[in-house]
């Protein structure tokens, strides 16, 4: 079931081009006033006063520690605390995501909103791509103001901000965020219910995070899967590869990560890595959030 704009009347004559060039305005027009709600709900909502929190205490506490003051392995500055937040952030990141985006649509199912959603004038499309816009901008804020907060900071207390290296961060973030909001949405569009959709969301998790560090990978060598194998299945799962990108950053070689980094610099090289690392995770985010759509659209709503 759609819900479709208002027609004409029909007395009128058609005018294809213009009631072509409405229609597309109205519905871009639904589409930002979705995510605008989505915005002011999440404001509101105490997960995201959490989430703020949480990221800007980082921030804080870093700074507070004196991560900018010292010098570990040659990196001082704001280097060292970019490094740390990162990765810390792909701790926290992806489960914030996902466990407020499987609410999305599962929720507003369970919610009844569909049913007062089928008598305004607004499509699917629009309620669907306004409700990710508005969930990215909420969760990627947060985290990209705190990056900003951190520069800005350094800048007036005369630490010297890499520049390169904080808009490669800014990128990697973005990517992640946008991977697993996706992910999340088409869990939430295939869910039938908010609590199965949080169960699924804690089975995927803990299935990406296995695989992370090459952990079950080890015992897939170990039982003779050859190593480029392993190295593309461990590829394929956003978490290492945001891991592998942030290591990149003060580590080049990947010595950190022993012989499977002669595999990923002879097949990637050092730039070719980089910018796999950002244009995989938003490909797969887009690919799941269209599968999520496509599946919205054809399923039932109430």
């Amino acid at each position: 079931m759609t819900m479709t704009m208002a027609q004409g009347k029909a007395s009128l004559p058609p005018r294809r081009f213009g009631n072509d060039v409405i229609i597309h305005g109205a519905q871009m027009k639904s589409l930002w006033l979705t995510a605008l709600a989505d915005i002011t709900e999440s404001l509101r909502a105490r997960w995201f006063m959490v989430y703020t929190a949480i990221f800007g205490g980082l921030v804080v506490l870093l700074f507070v520690f004196g991560l900018t003051e010292s010098r570990i392995m040659g990196f001082l500055g704001l280097s060292r605390l970019l490094t740390v937040f990162i990765q810390l952030t792909m701790a926290i990141l992806p489960v914030f995501v996902l466990i407020t985006t499987v609410r999305s649509v599962a929720g507003d199912r369970e919610a009844g909103v569909f049913e007062y959603l089928l008598s305004l004038p607004i499509t699917l499309s629009a309620w669907f791509w306004g409700k990710i816009i508005g969930r990215f901008t909420v969760i990627f804020l947060p985290v990209f103001l705190a990056m900003a907060g951190a520069a800005a900071w350094a800048t007036i207390k005369d630490i010297p901000v890499p520049w390169d290296d904080f808009f490669y961060y800014t990128g990697l973030l973005l990517a992640l965020a946008w991977c697993f909001l996706g992910i999340g949405m088409l869990i939430s569009t295939v869910a039938r219910s908010a609590d199965v959709a949080q169960g699924a969301v804690f089975i995927i998790w803990l299935t990406l995070v296995l695989f992370l560090d090459l952990i079950l990978l080890g015992i897939m060598i170990k039982e003779h899967l050859p190593p480029e194998s392993a190295v593309a299945i461990a590829l394929a799962n956003p978490l290492q590869v945001f891991r592998i990108a942030a290591m990149m950053m003060f580590d080049p070689q990947l010595v950190m990560l022993g012989p499977a980094a002669y595999i990923i610099l002879d097949t990637f090289g050092e730039p070719g890595f980089m910018t796999y690392a950002i244009a995989y995770p938003m490909a797969l985010g887009t690919v799941a959030a269209t599968g999520g759509y496509l599946l919205f659209r054809r399923g039932d709503l109430p």
